[in-house]
């Protein structure tokens, strides 16, 4: 399977309080996403990350993707530091991407697009950055942790969703 998500924000407390997470401490934040993602992602799935995914204490990142299922790709997000995009654990690591999935062409980046390659021709948009608040446009969808109930989601969960 192949799982998307975005804007995890692991170890950031700001989270908490300007994304209203439903929360009262990091550390249960943090137990709760992992707990989501491990539930739903195998240790052989694909999963792309669109980016905002750690703070940026050295270290934090490699610790956190060691006990994260998956085969972890990052599209990076305005407030990946450095330490995330250095820690190993990485598949791959780019500002852009596109897929095909189950017959679907993927626009991915953290940024929602206006416009997008192939969008005339049916090619769908995942982004994160705008933590569920963005009115979405036709073929166009935000995988961030806030519009996805916490937990990374399959495109056909996310197709669903539209109907």
């Amino acid at each position: 399977m192949i799982y998307f998500t975005s804007d995890t924000h692991f170890g950031e407390p700001r989270v908490l309080s300007i994304d209203r997470r439903p929360f009262s401490s990091l550390a249960e934040h943090d137990a709760a996403l992992i707990a989501n993602w491990n539930e739903t992602v195998s240790p052989g799935d694909d999963i792309w990350h669109l980016g905002d995914f750690a703070s940026k204490r050295m270290g934090f990142a490699e610790d956190l993707l060691s006990r994260l299922n998956g085969n972890k790709h990052l599209i990076v997000g305005n407030n990946d530091p450095l330490a995330t995009l250095e820690a190993s654990g990485w598949q791959s690591i780019q500002h852009y991407a596109e897929l095909t999935v189950d017959g679907h062409l993927l626009i991915l980046c953290h940024y929602p697009f206006r416009t997008w390659n192939q969008m005339g021709k049916r090619s769908i948009n995942l982004h994160g950055h705008s933590h569920g608040r963005l009115k979405s446009m036709l073929r166009q969808f935000d995988v961030g942790v806030d519009a996805r109930n916490l937990r990374p989601v399959s495109l056909a969960d996310i197709l669903r969703s539209r109907t």
